[in-house]
């Protein structure tokens, strides 16, 4: 027999809490769940397969309308195969834009920073040279010796 995860189990394995599972289910994106006899939910392995690709679907920072969208093809059976496909496709698309653009920020932030560590350097440099001229414009100290006769 299939083992049986309890909501609070569920939770912990994957993160979201228990009020998230119940509106995930409320919303559509996880088909009802099944119930043991004192109604308490009670989840398949098939519904860990499905909950973990969602978090694959929402840490890729698909919509939740998307999701939905995509959970109901889902719920239609084969038929709609080519449909989910596409639209994963398209998403697909939209994730590696988002990469590009976060390689990008990620270049443009590390290029500052050698520019700040090179500044801070550089006033570092300019500060203790400038300590050394200081020095220089100062009058040397004289000790006075004492003549002894």
């Amino acid at each position: 027999m299939e083992s049986q995860l309890s909501i609070d189990e569920v939770a912990k394995r994957t993160g979201l809490t228990a009020y998230t599972l119940r509106y995930y289910e409320r919303i559509g994106l996880i088909a009802p769940v099944g119930r043991a006899a004192g109604g308490q939910r009670r989840y398949a392995a098939s519904d860990m397969v499905w909950i973990e690709f969602l978090l694959r679907l929402r840490t890729t920072h698909m919509p939740i309308g998307k999701m939905q969208a995509f959970a109901k093809l889902r719920g239609a059976g084969d038929s709609t195969v080519p449909d989910r496909r596409q639209m994963l496709e398209e998403h697909l698309t939209d994730v590696l834009a988002e990469i590009e653009a976060m390689r990008q920020s990620a270049d443009a932030l590390q290029a500052k920073i050698e520019h700040y560590r090179s500044l801070a350097q550089s006033l570092a440099s300019d500060s203790i040279s400038d300590e050394g001229r200081a020095d220089e414009h100062r009058k040397p100290l004289r000790t006075r010796t004492r003549k002894t006769a």
